[in-house]
């Protein structure tokens, strides 16, 4: 049974086909239904900061909440730009639980179709995890671990470990 919806949005040059594979992985492992939106958002250059040449992620996920559509309780937006947020060299992407909103970027997931696929796949995961409750894990094969590189990316499973599963069992009760 289905107990929560993720709207997914396309942020810049990223198509709904690709937004596609991203939603299996969702609903089977969170149990959240997915969804995409009506709403196509161009590249994001309000959140341009040329200082740093990336973009900042808390801007496009203010940016995300006023495009949620009714009924849905999320948003995730999936770009193409580097993205950041203060005190790191660059992230793969951000949540905020309060506001319902995240983003991700496939910038930095480089490689080819089923390499690129199952590493977006996998962040797409990761932030959703967020939105419904689950917070970074220890484990580093753990799909909610805290990925700082490609390599960290490629060694989480797209899945959760015991202890993430039951945190979000708790989480639904």
């Amino acid at each position: 049974m289905t107990v929560k919806e993720l709207q997914m949005v396309t942020i810049g040059n990223i198509s709904a086909a690709f937004l596609k594979d991203l939603e299996e992985p969702i609903n089977q492992i969170l149990n959240t239904g997915v969804f995409m939106g009506k709403t196509q958002l161009a590249k994001p250059q309000y959140a341009f900061n040329k200082d740093r040449n990336q973009y900042h992620c808390n801007a496009i996920m203010r940016r995300l909440q006023t495009v949620k559509d009714p009924g849905a309780t999320m948003v995730l937006g999936v770009t193409d730009v580097d993205l950041f947020v203060p005190d790191s060299q660059f992230v793969f992407g951000e949540a905020d639980r309060e506001s319902h909103a995240a983003v991700f970027s496939v910038f930095r997931l480089k490689g080819d179709g089923e390499s690129l696929k199952r590493r977006a796949q996998g962040e797409a995961l990761h932030q959703a995890g967020h939105l419904v409750g689950l917070s970074y894990c220890e484990d580093v094969r753990c799909n909610m671990f805290f990925a700082s590189s490609v390599a960290d990316v490629d060694r989480r499973n797209l899945g959760l470990c015991n202890n993430c599963r039951n945190e979000l069992n708790k989480l639904r009760r």
